[in-house]
């Protein structure tokens, strides 16, 4: 009831098909706090199941990454029964998304470069831990500016589909979904994301098959394309 209270003072930021985001103040912080609701579609027993398997794996998810060093969000509290997490809001942040939509065309494309050369670390990191993200785009990717105007924070976000992986298949697939998901939102920068997999090839202890696999992902997609 706390919690649910709470919400209803709290402002709602976001509405998708399987959770709401809101922003409030949790122990004098600025918070996101992040309500997956009840599918009514769902027998209540195995909706609960479902949604309590995808809260644990999200915020193991983040733990995880959190350890090994990955910028994410602290997980300051998760309720398992209204199942909410609530979670560090990245102020003073951007997509980056938006910042590459701001910086092509401009005089910058060294400073592209080196973004989409940090993104593959941190992605390897990441899949070096056997964090799949499970929903990889370039909305789901935050920059916040460093102190006096220093390198920016590279944070991920948004693990709601996230698992626990060692399967290169799995980690491929991963890339696959950011690279349809870059292309699309960012016409005409192959090129720029070529970059980002060659950083990731250097940086992972197990890149090789991982790549071996989008490869084999990429290729399916491509036939796939041609029969349709």
């Amino acid at each position: 009831m706390a919690v649910a209270d709470l919400l209803s003072r709290s402002e709602l930021v976001k509405q998708g098909a399987e959770a709401r985001l809101y922003r409030t103040m949790f122990l004098g912080k600025p918070t996101i706090v992040k309500e997956r609701f009840r599918k009514h579609y769902r027998h209540p027993e195995l909706d609960q199941k479902l949604t309590h398997r995808r809260t644990v794996q999200e915020v193991r998810s983040i733990l995880r990454c959190r350890r090994a060093g990955i910028s994410a969000p602290v997980v300051y509290f998760v309720d398992y029964t209204s199942h909410c997490i609530f979670l560090e809001e990245i102020v003073g942040s951007s997509t980056l998304r938006d910042h590459i939509a701001s910086t092509r065309g401009s005089d910058s494309p060294k400073e592209l470069e080196r973004l989409a050369k940090r993104v593959g670390h941190v992605l390897a990191r990441m899949h070096d831990e056997d964090v799949v993200h499970g929903d990889l785009t370039t909305s789901n990717m935050l920059l916040r500016r460093g102190p006096e105007d220093g390198e920016s924070d590279l944070f991920l976000i948004d693990f709601g589909l996230s698992y626990i992986s060692a399967l290169p298949e799995d980690k491929g697939v991963d890339l696959y979904v950011l690279e349809k998901a870059f292309l699309s939102t960012h016409p005409n920068t192959e090129a720029l994301f070529e970059t980002l997999l060659k950083s990731y090839a250097v940086s992972s202890k197990k890149s090789s098959a991982v790549i071996k696999k989008l490869d084999e992902v990429r290729l399916r997609g491509r036939k796939r394309s041609m029969v349709g």
